[in-house]
């Protein structure tokens, strides 16, 4: 099959990308700019082409011959990313319809059984995409994913830099949610799964084995890690202070940690009746992704090789994601102290990056 990953320079497109390769499959990599070949060890065995999801000359260009595209594009930095998004999903509607694409795929988020006013903004962003996307007559399936377990990933870095800075974690009552946490790797394989099945469409939720809480979470990185940490309850949190010192606490961007934050206070577990029938049959639990993901969690980078562990951190994962020197210095496996001080010393080297420019 000719594939096309729209948005295949991103955390799980850099993935898939090899999945796909494994499985047989001639892969169009897509990317908003020009493609950095050397930080993708599979960039020689692929198609790349340069789209803006909005543009629907780019988007064209890409699916015309395509037999399955899988639509990763997702927007989190700033105020505007909900229109953004829209736009982008009218645009690939419209050209799979005028193409006559066969297949669409798209991953989105763990949607809350709540009134839909009050999902945040973040998720209500992605259940609008999933109803244009399912609004064209392409055969089209939505794959709800709630955190995605491994290095690099967005959601795990926060919770990894989080666990690492804070020896006290102060627990608000939101921390008492429900999470079913899906290692990177079962996410890819349904992703590729899903391409290859066309019989199934609408939306099904994906996730691991383990449901717990946020909390629970919270200590079961420590306690894989290696970590010492004290949990204590905590008042609710409103999320204007979450806003103010969240620059301490972690070195993702400011946006991407609210928009996250606004679903904390929902569980976000998959419904029993929307589940995968095409997901693994020994699917990873919690700890053996975290242990995974901490296996070599600063080098070599693998996580993009045809054959390699996604869970591993690679070299096209975001920038504040990376250890600092600090933390190469202070292995955590070697030292217990290394998390703290290398989780300190990453998220300060970060900001001072920020600030000077570099």
């Amino acid at each position: 099959m000719r594939v096309v990953v729209l948005g295949a320079t991103g955390y799980i497109g850099s993935r898939l990308v090899p999945e796909l390769l494994a499985r047989g499959h001639d892969v169009v990599a897509t990317g908003s700019g020009r493609p950095r070949r050397l930080l993708y060890p599979w960039s020689d065995r692929v198609e790349w082409r340069r789209v803006q999801a909005r543009s629907r000359h780019d988007v064209h260009a890409a699916l015309k011959g395509a037999d399955a595209a899988v639509y990763l594009v997702h927007g989190l930095s700033g105020r505007a990313f909900a229109a953004a998004d829209r736009e982008a999903a009218r645009v690939v509607r419209n050209v799979g319809r005028e193409l006559g694409l066969p297949r669409l795929v798209y991953l989105s988020g763990l949607v809350p059984d709540v009134p839909e006013e009050q999902l945040s903004e973040h998720i209500r962003s992605r259940l609008e995409v999933e109803e244009v996307l399912a609004g064209g007559p392409v055969s089209t399936l939505t794959l709800r994913a709630g955190i995605v377990l491994g290095a690099g990933s967005t959601s795990f870095e926060i919770l990894r830099q989080v666990a690492a800075v804070n020896v006290v974690q102060w627990l608000p009552p939101s921390m008492r949610s429900r999470v079913q946490p899906i290692s990177v790797a079962d996410a890819v394989a349904e992703l590729a799964g899903a391409v290859e099945d066309d019989g199934v469409t609408g939306h099904l939720d994906i996730g691991g084995p383990d449901v717990l809480t946020y909390a629970d979470l919270l200590a079961t990185y420590a306690r894989v890690a290696g970590l010492r940490r004290v949990q204590l309850p905590a008042p609710p949190v409103p999320n204007a202070l979450v806003a103010a010192v969240s620059p301490l606490t972690t070195a993702a961007p400011w946006w991407t940690v609210m928009s996250l934050v606004q679903s904390l206070t929902h569980d976000m577990v998959c419904d029993p009746g929307r589940s995968d029938p095409l997901a693994p049959a020994n699917p990873l639990g919690v700890e053996t992704a975290i242990r995974r993901a901490l296996r070599e969690p600063y080098t070599p980078f693998e996580g993009t090789e045809v054959g390699g562990d996604p869970h591993v951190l690679a070299p096209s994962d975001p920038g504040w994601a990376r250890p600092s020197r600090l933390e190469r210095l202070l292995p955590p496996a070697a030292v217990p102290a290394g998390r703290l001080l290398g989780g300190v010393g990453h998220i300060a080297e970060y900001r001072l990056r920020g600030l000077v420019g570099l």
